[in-house]
């Protein structure tokens, strides 16, 4: 169950065999219900998770509209975590909620950090790891500002087909920040053209 973990590590770092195993004895296999949470607004993240199968949505609520807003979205081969809260042992802002039956790959912060020292290259993994997240993160946000509404769905789907494919439009209009009716005048207004 953790080669998926590996092989998403050696395309950015060589490992020999004995970092490989190593490295598997830090992570623990957890499995989640469709509904079930990873993390609630509120509570410290404990731990960096890693997406064997499934999906999860990390979202909060508006204050003002008492409606869910998504943060993003992981799907297999991707981390499901509350960075911040994870880096600073300090509560969350967000909940994190398996969307389908999820599998996922743990490590608690004090064993991540062991892990580190005792592999260092794989500083340089979560380094590249945290600057495409950002880099994502980045162009979110531009684009939130630049773009309609119809133009960041087609964005949507051309950057995340799986994800596309996966999530209910539902959610996929509160990650672009629109109502689901209005999504599903798009999509049809597309269908017809």
């Amino acid at each position: 169950m953790k080669k998926p973990l590996i092989k998403s590590i050696s395309k950015y770092v060589k490992l020999n065999s004995e970092e490989e195993n190593l490295i598997e004895t830090f992570w623990i296999e957890k499995t989640l219900e469709k509904g079930d949470y990873l993390l609630r607004n509120g509570e410290t993240c404990k731990t960096d998770n890693f997406v064997v199968s499934g999906t999860l949505k990390a979202f909060y609520i508006n204050s003002e509209t008492g409606k869910e807003e998504i943060v993003y979205f992981a799907i297999e081969n991707w981390w499901a975590t509350d960075i911040d809260s994870f880096q600073k042992q300090k509560p969350s802002i967000y909940n994190i909620q398996a969307i389908e039956k999820t599998i996922l790959l743990q490590i608690h912060y004090d064993s991540f950090q062991e892990m580190l020292r005792k592999v260092p290259k794989l500083e340089r993994f979560f380094r590249i790891i945290l600057e495409n997240y950002l880099g994502s993160l980045q162009r979110r946000i531009v684009l939130n500002h630049v773009l309609d509404a119809e133009q960041r769905y087609f964005d949507f789907i051309e950057k995340y087909p799986k994800i596309a494919n996966k999530v209910p439009n539902y959610l996929i209009a509160s990650y672009l920040g629109i109502t689901a009716e209005f999504l599903s005048r798009i999509r049809k207004k597309t269908r017809t053209s």
